[in-house]
């Protein structure tokens, strides 16, 4: 797709899979490779994907993302789910590369916003964000656990 910063974004594959399992679970996010195997599965559609920044044959970091219709227009929207970029990595515009190639995809679909959330214990992927014109004031997101 891209080449930036040494890397290469490209769709995600099976063979991705523990590389994107262990770098979600430096994130503290547990995942092992046959929950990714799943998961790239559910993404594997015109609506979703999941890209991921290989640099010489290593996956550094990956973003997920999904176009959803509204209701209440008659127009999407594109939702950031994951990213996470390699510690080793950070703070050399990688995170920024993933975010475009979403926010390319959202363009391509004629999407309203592209959404993302970014919890406060996290306050470095805030700044990312806020720092690409994400705004944080429209937060009203409520959540309830089953």
């Amino acid at each position: 797709m891209t080449d930036t910063s040494g890397a290469i974004l490209r769709p995600a594959e099976i063979a991705d899979a523990e590389r994107i399992a262990a770098l979600f679970t430096d994130e503290g996010y547990p995942a092992g490779p046959s929950a990714i195997v799943a998961r790239l599965g559910r993404f594997d559609g015109p609506d979703s994907q999941v890209v991921v920044a290989d640099r010489g044959g290593e996956v550094i970091g990956f973003i997920a993302f999904h176009a959803l219709p509204r209701f209440e227009h008659d127009d999407v929207v594109v939702r950031i789910l994951a990213l996470v970029v390699d510690a080793g990595a950070r703070e050399r515009g990688m995170g920024h590369e993933l975010m475009g190639e979403a926010e390319r995809f959202a363009r391509e679909r004629g999407a309203a916003f592209v959404e993302v959330t970014a919890g406060r214990h996290r306050p470095e992927a805030r700044h990312l964000y806020e720092s690409l014109g994400y705004d944080a004031s429209v937060t009203a997101y409520l959540r309830k656990r089953l």
